[in-house]
């Protein structure tokens, strides 16, 4: 997770392959159209449900922080 001023960038990782398995941003056009701002609380929730929903199509069901 990642917070600018302006967006919030969530991602899950393969540590192990260097490689991105999923992502979402308050800057993608799915989850911008629902945002009045992109830094603040409201975004970030929606920025955390994104990425879940998408980990979950993945077939990701755990994950660490």
């Amino acid at each position: 997770m990642y917070r600018s001023i302006g967006h919030i960038y969530a991602q899950v990782i393969d540590d192990r392959a260097g490689k991105t398995l999923v992502s979402a941003s308050s800057n993608d056009g799915t989850t911008k159209e629902s945002l009045k701002g992109g830094g603040n609380i409201s975004a970030a929730k929606v920025v955390g449900k994104a990425v879940a929903e998408r980990a979950k199509a993945a077939g990701i069901e755990k994950v660490v922080f």
